[in-house]
């Protein structure tokens, strides 16, 4: 059984070392001894290590080779949220928002925003170029200058920014598109018009699917202020670092004496902490969340704020497709009429044809029938074959415009 193990360590280094060295390997993708499958690796290891752009406070970019799991300890973020970041799989726009960071997934911008740096996937796409060019010029300009909105803020804003941006702009090219198309379609309906406009509506209705989940994640957040208050991170932050704070200076400010543990009782202190500082202690508890809600409130109308202004950029961009589908149904609908139309006019056409088939059907008989062989004293009259020529026309043609006076009557056709 020994012989299965594996490759034997090097002299001198300790068994431990190395497993722990085999680890380190196994985490960058690049050491794993897995199964003899070349594209298979090991459970939690499938991502491995994938290129990410930092981008600091001061608009400082960096590219940076990071893998799943050093994101997910970095940012306290679980599995399923980055799986939202991954371009491998297809998943609707979400933003969530997390203990220390929010994960947004908008279009082609997917990245995690936290309370001091934006970890953004590194991709060739115009936006994603554009979200890292115009955060870093952002960051730069107002880096001197005083800003209302935290840093997490700014950077969720330019996401909401150009992915409204980008939409609509599809939804005016898509525009510019249709409009011309249902017209030319109306004026002639031919195959390579009804292919045109097949394929418009296709675009339209995965444009529409967009829109709408970018617009639904957005009322979703300004409904729900619990969502929002979990994306103010500088707050979470600066909160989490003033208790820390707080505690540090409390046990500072505790006398030497009261931390003296006696002989007789070693699980219990000699002295405890005094009524005074207790309520001192107490008070500037009930004073710090007094403070912190309100804070909350305001950066929530802050967020809220902002939040409602780009939802009502996406509104208008979703009404718009709205429009441009109501067009389209309404389109659809004078051409199947006027198709309808056409239709009728074939059936009242093949009715006449109809009529005339059956009248110069009789005159045939009557033709049938003298062309017998057989013996009449009207064949001893030469006169008497245009007789029988006139008046089997003139029946004819009274049976004709009996049948229309009978069509006009049932209103089969228009009077």
């Amino acid at each position: 059984m020994e012989g299965f193990r594996g490759p034997h360590p090097p002299a001198g280094v300790p068994e431990p070392a190395v497993s722990h060295f085999n680890g380190m390997l196994n985490l960058d993708g690049y050491g794993n001894r897995g199964s003899g499958f070349p594209g298979l690796k090991k459970r939690g290891h499938a991502l491995g290590s994938r290129s990410w752009i930092k981008i600091d406070q001061d608009g400082n970019s960096k590219i940076l080779e990071l893998d799943k799991f050093t994101i997910m300890r970095h940012c306290s973020l679980p599995s399923r949220d980055l799986r939202l970041l991954d371009p491998l799989f297809i998943y609707p726009s979400t933003i969530l928002g997390r203990e220390k960071a929010i994960v947004v997934s908008l279009e082609q911008i997917r990245c995690i925003i936290t309370a001091d740096e934006v970890i953004l996937m590194n991709s060739l796409d115009g936006c994603v170029v554009q979200y890292m060019s115009e955060l870093c010029k952002r960051l730069q300009t107002n880096r001197e200058q005083a800003d209302d909105l935290p840093f997490e803020f700014r950077a969720l804003e330019l996401t909401l920014e150009l992915t409204c941006t980008s939409l609509d702009a599809q939804v005016k090219n898509l525009e510019l598109e249709v409009y011309p198309a249902m017209d030319e379609l109306t004026t002639s309906v031919s195959t390579f018009n009804l292919e045109r406009v097949r394929r418009l509506k296709g675009h339209l209705l995965a444009l529409t699917q967009r829109v709408q989940k970018v617009h639904d994640e957005i009322e979703h957040l300004m409904d729900d202020d619990g969502d929002m208050a979990e994306m103010h991170l500088t707050k979470k932050k600066q909160r989490l670092e003033a208790y820390a704070l707080g505690d540090i200076y409390f046990q500072n400010d505790i006398p030497a004496e009261t931390r003296v543990v006696s002989k007789s009782a070693p699980c219990s202190p000699v002295r405890t902490i005094s009524g005074v500082q207790k309520l001192q202690r107490a008070f500037s508890n009930i004073h710090g969340s007094l403070m912190s809600s309100s804070s909350n409130d305001e950066n929530i109308d802050q967020l809220e704020m902002l939040l409602e202004a780009y939802f009502a950029a996406i509104d208008n961009a979703q009404s718009k497709l709205f429009t441009l589908k109501e067009y389209i149904d309404d389109t659809e609908d004078l051409i199947n009429i006027k198709l309808g139309n056409v239709q009728n006019q074939l059936i009242q056409f093949e009715l006449l044809l109809t009529a005339a088939t059956f009248v110069a059907t009789t005159l045939a008989v009557v033709t049938g029938i003298f062309g017998m062989n057989f013996v009449a004293s009207i064949f001893d009259y030469p006169s008497a074959f245009y007789w029988v020529l006139i008046i089997s026309g003139f029946a004819c043609v009274l049976l004709y415009f009996s049948f229309l006076f009978y069509f006009r009557y049932k209103k089969v056709f228009p009077s």
